[in-house]
C-alpha cells in the first residue's frame, strides 16, 4: 500500500535535469518509492538548457532543502565535472546520472549499467564468462559497459558511430579490464549478450541497431528504450526467439537504487 504523498516546509527536493525533460517517468516512480519509505521527499522534473547548467547547478547547491540530483541527457558528461568526488565506474564511463550532496560539493556515480544489468539478471541471463556485444558509448552506454566487465564478461566489444569517442572509451576502459574490450560493428553473431544503448527505436523509421537477421534463439537482447514499451530492437529479437529485456527493465531495477542513494539509505563510495 502506497503512503500519500507529503508536501510541506520540511519536504527535500530531488530535481532531475534534462534537455528535453517531458519523456521521463522517473519523477513520479522514485516520489512513490520514497512515500513508501515514509521518507519526505520529492523528485521534481526540471528542463534545463546545456548553456544555463553551470548557473544551475550553483543555484542548486545553494538550495539547501536539495540533497541531490538526478541527471538525464544531455547533461551526464557534463555533470561529472561539477561533481568533487566521483566513484570508478563513473570515471571510467565519463559521466553521472546521479550527484549527492556532501556538504558544499557534490559526488557523482553512474548507475545506469547496475540497473541494466540488475535487469537483465532479473530476466534470468548471467553475462559472467560469456562474450558481449553493446552498441551506443554515451553516458548510459559507457557505465553499461563498465558494469558489463565487472560482472565478468569474457570479452566485450563497442560499436559507435562517433569512432573517436568509442576508441578513447576503449582506451580508458583498457586500463581497468586489459585484453577484455575491443571494436565491434553491428553484426551479432559470436556475442551471447547483445545491448542497445543508443536512442535508436525511439523514433519511427529509426534503423535498428544491429543486424537482427543475423541473432540466434540462444542469445539474450537488451535495449535501454522505454518508449516504445517493446522497442524495435526487442521486437525483432523476440521473433527470433531471443531471450529479452526492453528499457522498462532496466528502469525498473534502477528506479529503487536511484530512491535508496537520494534518502541516503545507500551510500556512494567514491
Amino acid at each position: 500500500m502506497t503512503l500519500p504523498l507529503r508536501i510541506d516546509g520540511e519536504t527535500r527536493i530531488f530535481p532531475i535535469i534534462g534537455h528535453p525533460i517531458a519523456q521521463v517517468k522517473s519523477p513520479a516512480s522514485l516520489s512513490a518509492i520514497m512515500a513508501d519509505r515514509g521518507f519526505n521527499g520529492l523528485v521534481v522534473p526540471a528542463h534545463v538548457m546545456p548553456d544555463d547548467l553551470e548557473g544551475w547547478l550553483s543555484h542548486a547547491l545553494a538550495l539547501r532543502n536539495c540533497d541531490g540530483i538526478v541527471v538525464t541527457v544531455p547533461h551526464k558528461v557534463a555533470c561529472l565535472a561539477f561533481c568533487a568526488h566521483v566513484t570508478e565506474r563513473a570515471k571510467a564511463s565519463g559521466a553521472v546520472n546521479i550527484m549527492i550532496r556532501d556538504g558544499e560539493e557534490w559526488v557523482g556515480d553512474a548507475t545506469d549499467g547496475q540497473g541494466c544489468l540488475d535487469g537483465i539478471a532479473a530476466e534470468g541471463f548471467d553475462v559472467a564468462g560469456k562474450p558481449a556485444l553493446l552498441v551506443g558509448t554515451g553516458g548510459a552506454g559507457s557505465a553499461i559497459a563498465y558494469e558489463i566487465l565487472a560482472r565478468g564478461a569474457s570479452r566485450l566489444a563497442l560499436h559507435d558511430i562517433d569512432a573517436h569517442r568509442r576508441d578513447a572509451f576503449i582506451a580508458r576502459l583498457e586500463a581497468t579490464f586489459p585484453n577484455r574490450v575491443g571494436v565491434g560493428g553491428t553484426d551479432p553473431r559470436g556475442f551471447a549478450l547483445i545491448a542497445n544503448a543508443t536512442p535508436l527505436g525511439m523514433r519511427e523509421g529509426d534503423p535498428l541497431p544491429v543486424e537482427t537477421d543475423l541473432l540466434a534463439a540462444d542469445q539474450f537482447v537488451a535495449d535501454v528504450v522505454t518508449r516504445p514499451a517493446v522497442p524495435p530492437l526487442i521486437a525483432a529479437a523476440r521473433q527470433r526467439g531471443c531471450a529479452t529485456m526492453a528499457g522498462s527493465g532496466m528502469f525498473e531495477a534502477q528506479a529503487v537504487l536511484l530512491a535508496e542513494l537520494l534518502m541516503g539509505i545507500r551510500r556512494i563510495a567514491a
